[in-house]
């Protein structure tokens, strides 16, 4: 069942066309890596889906629910609506975001709190709700392989370590689908490896991503699917096998042999 559809996405700023009428979809369970060169659209693609720019035309769905509609030249969505969609969507940042004067575990909880209380029971079960909440982050830290680091400020965190934090706060919320920005781009080499680890483990949950990366030998190990983009469009579409080892386009044979040892 397809759980994330872009159909005609296109984007301008100013007078530069940056997404040129993209079009994919993605299975629940599917890995996708989109990969090409800086400026083709990539980032683009990932902030018009997570509402953090609007696209000039086309449309999202995410889990059957319209993200975005070009055709509909209606009024604002209300904030409730807008945020209640926002929760279908994670998006892993490549510099962390996370707050320095929080621990990791407070970090990872912060946003499950707030939500928590707009919810009519919670004066009742104040408590309880935080007792869960605390619970279920403490699960997910120590799937990421974090339990050890509760108490922990990011400041005294190595790159990896935080960006592992930044994966278990998207994941607290339960998004249908999990975007990477460049999630190994601020880490040293034997870093990344550790985020590998980390997402192959989620997609081995059934976990539907999507990750913007310019590491080929990582979209390489972690991917079902590969898109590669160039200026503004999909120059080609398929099994990381048929992209990386049996590319059909010349633009995308010249694109990955820059990265042939």
């Amino acid at each position: 069942m397809s759980v994330l559809e872009v159909k005609n996405l296109k984007k301008s700023f100013g007078k530069t066309e940056v997404l040129k009428g993209v079009s994919f979809d993605l299975n629940e369970g599917e890995v996708l890596s989109i990969i090409g060169s800086s400026g083709s659209g990539k980032t683009t693609i990932l902030r018009c889906i997570n509402q953090l720019e609007t696209a000039d035309s086309g449309s999202i769905k995410v889990a059957d629910e319209v993200f975005f509609d070009g055709s509909q030249k209606g009024g604002k969505e209300d904030s409730k609506e807008k945020r209640r969609k926002q929760l279908l969507v994670g998006l892993v940042f490549q510099d962390f975001h996370l707050f320095p004067q929080y621990t990791v575990l407070k970090n990872v909880t912060l946003a499950a709190e707030l939500l928590a209380k707009e919810g009519a029971d919670y004066k009742h079960n104040k408590k309880k709700i935080h007792d869960e909440i605390e619970e279920k982050a403490k699960v997910i830290l120590g799937k990421v392989g974090l339990s050890d680091k509760l108490n922990n400020y990011p400041c005294e965190l190595s790159g990896g370590q935080k960006q592992r934090v930044s994966i278990a706060r998207a994941l607290m919320l339960e998004p249908k689908v999990l975007f990477f920005d460049e999630p190994t781009s601020a880490l040293d080499p034997e870093l990344t490896g550790e985020i590998l680890k980390v997402i192959k483990s989620l997609a081995e949950e059934n976990m539907t991503m999507v990750i913007v990366t310019h590491e080929m030998s990582f979209a390489k190990a972690v991917s079902t699917k590969v898109i590669f983009m160039d200026d503004g469009v999909i120059a080609e579409e398929g099994t990381p096998e048929e992209v990386f080892d049996h590319p059909k386009s010349q633009r995308t044979k010249e694109f990955i042999s820059k990265f042939d040892d």
